[in-house]
């Protein structure tokens, strides 16, 4: 089954059935929870008694932090309202920027979001300046030195490779960990980014899994939800094109020429060749 983000647009993937799968489904609450989990333990929040103001970008994870969560979700039905999310919820499109204050956001985490803004769901949509509007605006709205970890599912280098090269575009350092790389199934990617200059703070932590360990069956797991019963069709910019037939004997130049030559082996009176023998005419005059 193809990721989500391949099928349709979120605001049409994402309807009433497919949100209330993260209600309902144990497997997808616990899957959820546990990327969350280890978004949090990369975020690295100094614990230090004072409330810090976290971002939740895409409203796909679980909700571990019952104060100062500030959900902010790009589709119409999301999951945040089914889940009866506590904290301040904020319906906006993320290639269009985050419209909040600057520097007021402690973290941000965002489980699988981010790779949303790498399709062109709309023909005014570009995925680059999406990216490059979405990463500047997250930029502004952090604290200095605050961190941000956005868990993604790239459909391959290239786009991962965008997706971090416009990172680091707006001012961010930092890069991908992976967790259990040698997993085709358990693999997760989590680019962490720390709003600032680099230094010896903004080092990349270390990935579940790079030395050699085995993961376990709580690891083993893929937080899309793709069960069975998907309801949601194929989407029309990606539904496959149909092979258009061949035809053996062909009506190009070349055929037109060796039947003319042919003809006139054969004795029949047929007109020179010139630069338009062979052209294709136009329907109308």
């Amino acid at each position: 089954m193809p990721r989500p983000e391949i099928q349709a647009p979120p605001d049409v993937f994402y309807n009433e059935a497919e949100a209330r799968k993260y209600t309902t489904s144990s497997r997808i609450i616990e899957i959820q929870a546990r990327i969350s989990e280890r978004a949090l333990e990369l975020l690295a929040l100094p614990n230090d008694g004072v409330p810090k103001l976290l971002l939740d970008i895409g409203q796909f994870s679980f909700p571990l932090c019952s104060s100062g969560r500030l959900p902010e979700d790009m589709t119409p039905k999301n999951v945040a309202l089914e889940r009866e999310t506590e904290g301040d919820l904020l319906l906006a499109d993320m290639g269009q920027g985050l419209v909040l204050r600057p520097g007021v956001i402690d973290g941000a985490i965002s489980i699988s979001a981010v790779q949303w803004l790498c399709n062109a769901d709309k023909s005014s949509h570009d995925p680059r300046l999406r990216l490059k509007v979405f990463f500047g605006s997250l930029y502004r709205c952090l604290a200095r030195g605050a961190r941000a970890v956005l868990q993604f599912y790239a459909d391959n280098v290239k786009q991962s490779e965008m997706i971090v090269t416009y990172a680091m575009r707006a001012g961010f350092a930092g890069g991908v960990v992976i967790d259990w790389p040698h997993s085709s199934k358990a693999k997760k990617s989590y680019l962490v980014l720390t709003c600032g200059a680099p230094s010896l703070h903004t080092s990349l932590p270390k990935g579940k899994g790079e030395d050699g360990e085995i993961c376990s069956d709580d690891d083993d797991g893929d937080s899309s939800g793709q069960d069975d019963d998907r309801t949601v069709g194929i989407y029309e910019r990606n539904r496959p094109k149909k092979k258009q037939k061949i035809k053996k004997n062909g009506n190009g130049k070349e055929w037109l020429l060796k039947k003319k030559e042919q003809m006139r082996r054969k004795g029949h009176d047929v007109p020179a060749d010139t630069k338009y023998t062979g052209r294709k005419r136009k329907t109308y005059f």
